[in-house]
């Protein structure tokens, strides 16, 4: 039965001619479904009776007609008190974000859905309302609850999209922790791995599932009393958290970092196959080789280089750096590509990689397997003698690995020893390669880039899973040579982008802040080492002051004052140019395996240079400020995740010695106490204040250092120390030391220090005294 909507409004109303306007009387329920869904909003019994001319008596005819449609569950009231249809979502309502899709976008349900069926599902929409957003808001996320303006769409799975005009609360919220029981089993407790977490929560039995004592599992808090213990239900078990295997899913789900494909993305992924010839350069018949760690499951880069033949160039180098073509595989929008810019990047664990692409793409189709056809995007580049670059060009090509070769091995052959693998390759291929990285060095030196070197400390693992062992990492000169052949590569990217007019995402690293030279500044001259902290900054004033602590007792403190006063290098489509490398123009272009970045530069040089129909979109063109936000966003996560990991190996591998005894250095400084790394595993443990005993602690935060009030008892960033374990938790990767020798004698800080900067915090006890306050506390920087 087609509907009776009431006359539309038109002008203004026109005055009574004294005519009596008779009533329409009461609308049928079908009328009256219909005008609710053509009048979404603030819509009420007088709305109806309004637009249907009901008057009178009928007016309590409508309210009844009403309430039964209410109580037969055809409509209801949403939070506005405004009527709506039964199984359609109001226009402006309070719901709330439960997780993201495959897609990464934030998906929602309702807060309130009085129907018998499932909520429906709402995809959350970006806030378009540029400037207008206040920007100390942050933006809405999974657990919130939010004010949203929602209307329905064209989308099966998301029937309903929605605009966040606010954000009203938090929802529930996921803890990752381990399962206790208690004693006496009536309830048990979660303890949550994140250390900044530092309340345990309560799970009543009807709520532990399958969690078992010992478990890792993650939880859901639920609402409990406003004091007390804070409630939470077991919703997933993860497995014995003794399992070494646990220490990495901590990491994962700690950082919500997507660890499984899915299906669209496996099938994608399966069906794909080899490139051939077609539209390709045969390089099949260059002798490139690849150069990894000894563990390396994928090889995403090779190198080949030749002295140039050119005799206007004598004594220059041809080189060719091919890499993977991953955008022969992954297209623009396909499956894997939204999910592999959803991770941004690979993440990299002591026992397990959660690679950006399947592992059909990663370890097989776009992996330069020894003696395999392969497709790539190769740069043939030629440089003088002095390692200048005279020019280069870019090849779609398809190539076969000559050989697969560690750093060690490579390293070893041209020191004199070569292997079964190395010895024949060592005069054809190893000595013109390494020729050619003399020459390149020429130039990196007269570059001058930044020239830190930390060590890196390697976990061994097992194979149990658990750690066999912890070392510093070993450095060769191998390292170095690919090191600079795919900085070359990199930097041939962004100059062809550049030139031919493509828009592309450039790896930037701005120049220190004043505020952080300043802070350089004024501790070097604690040292007597004097730093120019002028406008024209570059690398080398920060070299010449590192080679001026080198092999002194400062070089450690030094560097470690040195890397914190650098900027986050980041992802950006506008270019400031690389500080650190000292390089104008800077483009990630050699692991598109492993990070998004490369892809999108792999597609902008395709499409400018007429590479194939694969290349860079109008959308993705459109996109490359939020999707270098995104990846710079997702590469700090994996950072952090790959941190907290090691910590935790760490931690379990010294539960079993407590009461040791360690070496190590200060690391950090704080009011609260000293951060120490010992030599020997690179493991982060914290010494408190309190333990130091014997005297009242000044914090300086110019200096680094805690200074005794009374003895002048110093401990400073950089300071070598003897410690001993006393608490280890591995289920947090927190470690508590008590200093045992270390520090050293110096002037008391005195109670209020007259002359100078002044000292920062306070902190301290005496042994037995911990309460007692001091005389007169430090002032505090201005």
């Amino acid at each position: 039965m087609p509907s009776r909507k009431p006359p539309k409004k038109t002008g203004a109303a026109k005055k009574d001619t004294g005519s009596k306007k008779k009533a329409r009387g009461l609308p049928s329920r079908e009328e009256v479904l219909a005008f609710l869904a053509d009048n979404p909003g603030k819509t009420g019994k007088r709305e109806i009776g309004r637009a249907f001319g009901v008057k009178g008596d009928d007016r309590i005819g409508l309210k009844q007609m009403l309430k039964a449609m209410s109580d037969e569950g055809l409509i209801a009231k949403d939070e506005t008190k405004s009527l709506r249809r039964v199984g359609e979502m109001p226009p402006v309502t309070v719901i709330e974000i439960t997780h993201t899709d495959t897609d990464g976008e934030l998906i929602a349900r309702p807060v309130s859905w009085p129907g018998e069926d499932l909520p429906p599902l709402i995809v959350v929409t970006p806030d378009t309302r540029r400037g207008k957003r206040d920007v100390d808001e942050p933006p809405a996320g999974v657990g919130d609850r939010v004010l949203a303006r929602v209307a329905k769409s064209e989308d099966e799975t998301y029937p309903y999209e929605a605009q966040v005009i606010r954000r009203v609360g938090k929802g529930a919220e996921r803890v990752l922790g381990l399962f206790r029981l208690t004693p006496k089993a009536k309830t048990a407790r979660l303890i949550p791995v994140d250390k900044k977490m530092r309340v345990e929560f309560e799970i009543a039995i009807e709520d532990i599932g399958d969690a078992e004592d010992g478990s890792l599992v993650l939880a859901e808090t639920i609402p409990g009393k406003r004091y007390g213990v804070p409630r939470a239900r077991v919703r997933e078990v993860f497995g014995d958290i003794a399992d070494p295997r646990s220490i990495s899913l901590i990491a994962i789900h700690t950082h919500g970092i997507p660890d499984s494909f899915p299906d669209a993305v496996i099938a994608e992924a399966e069906a794909a196959r080899h490139q051939g010839l077609k539209g390709r350069t045969d390089l099949r018949d260059i002798p490139l080789i690849t150069i990894d760690p000894a563990d390396a499951r994928d090889h995403d880069d090779a190198v080949w280089a030749a002295p140039d033949t050119d005799p206007k160039n004598e004594g220059g180098i041809v080189a060719i750096v091919a890499i993977a073509d991953v955008a022969a595989y992954v297209r623009p929008n396909s499956a894997m590509d939204r999910e592999a810019l959803k991770r941004g990047n690979s993440t990299y664990f002591p026992d397990r990689v959660v690679p950006m692409l399947p592992e059909r793409i990663s370890n097989d189709l776009c992996s330069l397997i020894e003696k395999e056809d392969r497709a790539c995007l190769a740069v043939r580049m030629v440089f003088d003698r002095n390692g200048n670059k005279r020019g280069h060009e870019f090849i779609r090509g398809l190539m076969k690995s000559a050989a697969s070769l560690s750093y060690r091995q490579v390293q070893q052959a041209i020191d004199g020893n070569p292997d079964d693998a190395t010895g024949p390759l060592l005069e054809p291929v190893l000595k013109p390669l390494w020729d050619a990285y003399r020459i390149l060095a020429k130039a990196r030196e007269a570059r001058g880039p930044l020239d830190l070197d930390l060590p890196e400390y390697k976990i061994d693992i097992d194979e149990k899973g658990g750690v066999g062992g912890i070392r510093i990492g070993e450095k060769f000169e191998s390292m170095k040579l690919i090191e600079e052949f795919m900085i070359q590569a990199n930097v041939c990217a962004a100059e062809t982008a550049e030139a031919q007019h493509r828009p592309v995402i450039y790896r930037i690293h701005d120049a220190p802040s004043r505020e952080k030279l300043v802070a350089l500044a004024e501790f070097l001259a604690t040292l007597n080492l004097s730093f120019a902290k002028g406008e024209n900054i570059r690398p080398a004033n920060f070299n010449r002051i590192l080679k001026a602590v080198d092999g002194t007792e400062h070089d450690q403190m030094v560097s470690d004052v040195v890397l914190r006063s650098q900027a986050q290098a980041v992802y950006a489509p506008d270019n400031i140019g690389h500080f650190g490398l000292n390089l104008r123009r800077y483009a990630h272009f050699t692991s598109p395996i492993r990070r998004y970045a490369d892809l999108t530069v792999h597609r902008a040089l395709i499409a400018g240079l007429g590479l194939g129909k694969d290349g860079q979109t109008e959308d993705e063109t459109s996109s490359l400020t939020e999707i270098a936000e995104h990846i710079s966003t997702t590469e700090r996560r994996s950072m952090l995740a790959e941190r907290d990991s090691k910590d935790r190996f760490i931690a379990a591998f010294l539960e079993a010695r407590i009461g040791a005894e360690f070496r190590g250095r200060i690391a950090g400084v704080t009011r609260f106490g000293l951060f120490v790394k010992l030599n020997d595993t690179g493991a982060d443990g914290f010494v408190p204040i309190s333990t130091l005993g014997g005297d009242f602690y000044h914090h300086d935060e110019i200096l680094h250092a805690l200074t005794g009030e009374r003895t002048g008892k110093t401990y400073r960033l950089g300071d070598g120390v003897l410690v001993r374990l006393e608490e280890c938790v591995p289920v947090t990767g927190g470690m508590r030391f008590t200093l045992l020798e270390g520090g050293s004698e110096g002037k008391p800080a005195g109670p209020r220090p007259r002359s100078g900067r002044r000292p920062t915090g306070k902190g301290g006890s005496r042994q037995g005294e911990k309460n007692r306050k001091p005389k007169s506390s430090p002032r505090k920087r201005r």
